[in-house]
């Protein structure tokens, strides 16, 4: 019942977020009043928007709260709403924000390779490192961009994509590569647009890969689809899909595949695979379709 309600819910999420809401960089309640030039705060000092824009971290109904030492078996990082109560980022933050905006959750920083990812069969999933053999794993290399998930999106196994050669879903939400400048936090929850969609095909599944950039970035405003992002990041799409065709090489994996001709798909593609796998997300908390392990608290 709680799971068919957060569908229901989710349409009117971004709304009410929109005027009034905190800031996570503010740690500091805040409403902005339509129409007005300055954040008011419940201390009742005003800063002008000119000078702060709280574009990216849009969010700050939700917090982290972090258990265990990282770089831990028991390391974990829970997302609680204000009054402390544990919720799942993959189920209880929105996905769409309107105006062709999304949220992104932060798994894995740029320029780290700790392999953190969404605990989706753990209660309220929250972000833990993932495990090999009782070993924590560690990409071979540094990712060299933000990377993480789109929440209330899920890649359905039972679903053969006829695009993809046939490929089913890998069973997990949509992932996302953030190429904006910035450095982000595990957990940090940024509001991107997608810009295109690399269709990654490993050891059989399908793993999409969304191409992003926060909204908050310098570039952002530059790109607005994948032909943009040659010109204005170029090199980036081919390091994208050059990094993860190998990762697993020196672990004596093979090379992992890429349909749609081996290129990136542009941005209504992306949009497109956002789509169904939303609507396969809200098919799974409605337990129309079996969810197995997962957790959908």
């Amino acid at each position: 019942m709680a799971a068919a309600a957060r569908v229901i819910a989710v349409a009117g999420h971004s709304t009410a977020t929109a005027t009034a809401s905190s800031c996570l960089l503010f740690k500091t309640p805040f409403a902005l009043k339509r129409g007005g030039n300055a954040l008011s705060f419940n201390n009742g000092r005003r800063l002008s928007k000119r000078l702060f824009s709280c574009n990216a971290i849009y969010n700050p109904q939700f917090q982290i709260k972090q258990e265990g030492q990282p770089e831990t078996l028991d390391y974990r990082v829970f997302f609680e709403d204000t009054s402390g109560k544990k919720i799942s980022p993959w189920h209880d933050i929105p996905l769409h924000l309107g105006d062709g905006a999304f949220s992104f959750i932060v798994e894995i920083p740029k320029e780290s390779s700790a392999k953190m990812e969404v605990a989706t069969d753990e209660l309220f999933t929250p972000i833990k490192q993932d495990t090999k053999k009782g070993k924590l794993r560690y990409y071979p290399y540094n990712i060299n961009w933000n990377y993480g998930l789109l929440p209330q999106t899920w890649e359905d196994p039972s679903l053969a994509n006829s695009e993809v050669e046939g490929a089913f879903g890998d069973n997990d939400p949509v992932d996302v590569v953030e190429i904006g400048e910035t450095r982000r936090k595990i957990g940090d929850i940024l509001k991107v647009k997608p810009l295109g969609a690399l269709a990654m095909i490993d050891e059989g599944e399908l793993d999409w890969k969304i191409v992003a950039i926060s909204l908050d970035d310098p570039r952002a405003s530059l790109v607005n689809d994948v032909d943009d992002v040659e010109k204005h990041f170029p090199g980036t799409l081919t390091a994208i899909r050059d990094w993860f065709r190998d990762y697993k090489i020196p672990d004596g994996k093979p090379a992992n595949k890429f349909g749609l001709g081996n290129k990136a798909a542009n941005k209504d593609y992306a949009l497109k695979v956002i789509a169904e796998t939303n609507e396969s997300w809200a098919k799974l908390v409605k337990r129309s379709v079996p969810a197995g392990e997962l957790s959908l608290v």
